[in-house]
């Protein structure tokens, strides 16, 4: 087995940054030729843990930032507007980016692939909507449809 430094994340292997132990063919012949791994000697693990430990310190630094975001937006209540039909059926679906262009009007600018909406929505109501403002954070906010 041979010790190797992940620079990029490998599936069933690990994330960037993490120390694997692999198979000497896999690592020789595959991660390091890749550009995915480096092999884990003594200065590159020294480096390593510097990055590590500076790294830490923003990734701590944009939690926090994220903290703050999430208090913001806490209990906030969105009006969307959509057309729809007099029984209350929308042509179309709301999505994220619709909730996103009605954050940022208020505000926030926030991107789409962050806002995960559960479930389709296609008739008028109120409906909940899960937003990732970083890898341990998330804000539920929620959103009523109403006609236009």
């Amino acid at each position: 087995m041979m010790e190797i430094i992940l620079k990029e994340d490998v599936a069933q292997l690990g994330q960037k940054g993490d120390i694997v132990k692999v198979k000497p063919g896999y690592g020789r012949n595959y991660l390091i030729p890749q550009g995915l791994a480096v092999l884990a000697t003594p200065s590159a693990l020294k480096v390593h843990a510097e990055n590590k430990k500076q790294r830490a310190h923003k990734e701590e630094k944009l939690k926090q930032e994220a903290l703050v975001l999430a208090g913001k937006l806490e209990g906030k209540k969105l009006t969307i507007g959509a057309k729809a039909s007099a029984s209350g059926k929308i042509f179309g679906s709301v999505n994220n980016i619709q909730i996103a262009e009605v954050l940022e009007t208020q505000g926030f600018k926030l991107e789409r692939k962050n806002i995960e909406i559960p479930e389709a929505v296609k008739e008028l109501g109120n409906y909940k909507a899960t937003i990732k403002l970083h890898r341990e954070v998330k804000v539920e906010i929620e959103f009523e449809v109403v006609a236009e």
